[in-house]
């Protein structure tokens, strides 16, 4: 499974459009199978804030860490954001 940020809008900036985001995402992700892959795809977002990260890209990366990775992360307020989020959850996000 491919999930392009952008769809979500190119600015995400607040906690609860993250959430909000995620919630509606959910029934999707849901249907897919255990073996399934998720490749998630920043390209064409210009502003990601760690509030709308923490919602969305945290709530992913827990429930599918083994089997998610992050694409297009070239953009510096995707990098820092990231960046950020590994580092006050002490994880690695796999990036391509």
């Amino acid at each position: 499974m491919r999930i392009e940020i952008k769809k979500f809008g190119t600015t995400l900036i607040s906690r609860q459009d993250g959430k909000e985001a995620y919630a509606a995402f959910l029934p999707l992700l849901n249907s897919i199978s255990p073996e399934e892959y998720i490749e998630v795809d920043f390209d064409g977002v210009i502003t990601l804030t760690p509030s709308w990260a923490d919602e969305f890209i945290m709530s992913l990366y827990k429930r599918y860490a083994s089997r998610i990775l992050f694409v297009n992360v070239e953009n510096s307020s995707v990098k820092a954001t990231l960046d950020f989020l590994e580092k006050i959850n002490n994880v690695r996000l796999p990036r391509k």
